[in-house]
């Protein structure tokens, strides 16, 4: 993060020595102007006072401007800061919130049991296919049943009418020997008499 600093006031130092206005000089101009104004004594530069003195003055001022800002800059990054880990802190709210109503909205409550979508789901489907199964075995075994009984019936019929016929005969059997019977009789009380 320094580092990022760092590089940040190193560019708006540059731009801001790059970018003043068009009638100022840098101080590096300064500096410049200064050496070639000044005069040669004896293989030294002798320098005016003045214009070095103003030079004081000018670098002290940048040097004071730059603090500033360095200084603005970190009360810029150090709200930035704060800003950001408020806005993590938000966020891990948002998120815990937000995984607390997914949970919510993934359980149903059964019964006062709470299941989540998914197993209910699958009670539910296991249910329905017990209760699809137990209908078809109904079904199956209604139709062995209703087979049977069709069959039953036919044969009862069948019965019936093999005892209505033997009924028939039967008694046409007995209505013939009843009538033999009392032939006999009569002629045996035409006999007797």
């Amino acid at each position: 993060m320094k580092n990022i600093l760092f590089t940040f006031l190193f560019l708006f130092t540059a731009a801001t020595t790059v970018a003043q206005n068009p009638g100022e000089t840098t101080i590096a101009e300064k500096f410049q102007e200064l050496i070639t104004s000044s005069n040669n004594f004896k293989g030294y530069k002798v320098v005016d006072t003045d214009q070095l003195m103003t030079l004081q003055e000018l670098t002290s001022n940048r040097i004071a401007e730059l603090k500033e800002e360095i200084a603005s800059s970190k009360e810029a990054f150090n709200a930035q800061e704060g800003k950001i880990s408020d806005l993590q802190a938000e966020l891990d709210n948002l998120t815990e919130q937000l995984s607390t109503v997914t949970a919510q909205k993934d359980e149903i409550s059964v019964l006062g049991m709470s299941l989540s979508k998914a197993s209910y789901n699958t009670a539910m489907w296991s249910l329905v296919g017990i209760l699809v199964l137990a209908l078809a075995l109904f079904v199956v075994r209604y139709k062995k049943s209703h087979i049977h009984t069709a069959e039953a019936r036919k044969n009862l019929a069948e019965l019936e009418k093999e005892f209505d016929a033997y009924r028939v005969k039967a008694l046409e059997k007995e209505q013939r020997l009843g009538r033999l019977l009392q032939d006999e009789k009569n002629k045996q009380l035409k006999v007797a008499k």
